[in-house]
């Protein structure tokens, strides 16, 4: 209470951050996007103030392409009740559809590799029904998620996927990075069956045409850079703390009523 008696207190300006832009960065010009290959996307500048958690993976352009239904499929279609008659024969994305279409996503550092992970889709999918929110999810359906809808039915597509979903080290690590390169690798799926739903006749696939990598640059006034550059000049090391994801399969299960696994905890 005695803080509204205070009426000859000054106003406190936190004008440590001048403001916060984000740039786009392309993979390497002779990049592919086919099934098992290797996407690279570097970011070459140093002197920069990054924000790797609020960065995202921006799919600009993608198609889904299929075969139309014979004339059979489409009379039997048409033959069904109206709620049915969306007709399954239809090739459509499933929830979450962005991050199955990669096998593998890792994140490097000046050339050391910070994050890794696995199985995106599967690893992600488990990680966001387990701790999303119903706020965070509304959120999400930009990037391809969606609790409500099982699958969606389009033809072209452009998803916005925040690397916090899919890395923990963008979801934990929630400071800037000084002056370091950094690159984000992507290991495209050997195949699309798990992006979608369909019927093997139609010989869907996915093609992706553009990807790139949105990563927000912070600028500081001119007291606070020189205390970030004098922090890296001491020479200290600096803590970078987060939770790493490991996916375990077990590809044949026992068959005993009750099943034991060891959880690994690993420090980064």
């Amino acid at each position: 209470m005695s803080d509204i008696l205070s009426i000859t207190g000054e106003p406190i300006f936190d004008d440590r951050i001048v403001k916060i832009e984000t740039h786009t960065y392309n993979p390497y010009a002779n990049t592919t996007f086919k099934n098992s290959d290797e996407i690279r996307i570097p970011i070459q500048q140093q002197e920069l103030y990054t924000l790797p958690c609020e960065s995202f993976l921006y799919i600009i352009q993608g198609r889904l392409e299929s075969k139309k239904p014979s004339d059979a499929e489409s009379e039997s279609s048409t033959s069904r009740k109206s709620s049915s008659a969306k007709s399954e024969s239809s090739t459509k994305l499933v929830n979450n559809c962005a991050a199955f279409m990669f096998e593998e996503i890792r994140y490097e550092l000046d050339g050391v590799e910070i994050d890794r992970s696995k199985n995106v889709g599967i690893t992600s999918t488990i990680k966001n029904y387990a701790s999303l929110t119903v706020e965070r999810s509304s959120i999400l359906q930009n990037a391809g998620w969606d609790f409500a809808a099982k699958s969606h039915v389009i033809d072209d597509f452009n998803f916005c996927v925040p690397l916090s979903v899919l890395l923990g080290f963008c979801e934990d690590y929630k400071r800037v990075v000084i002056n370091a390169r950094h690159e984000l690798i992507l290991i495209r799926a050997r195949n699309d069956h798990n992006c979608l739903v369909s019927r093997e006749s139609h010989e869907p696939k996915i093609v992706l045409l553009k990807i790139q990598w949105r990563m927000p640059y912070v600028v500081l006034n001119d007291i606070n850079k020189l205390t970030l550059l004098r922090t890296l000049e001491s020479g200290r090391y600096l803590s970078v703390a987060f939770r790493s994801w490991d996916l375990y399969e077990f590809p044949l299960l026992q068959s005993t009523t009750n099943i034991r696994g060891r959880l690994k905890w690993r420090r980064n």
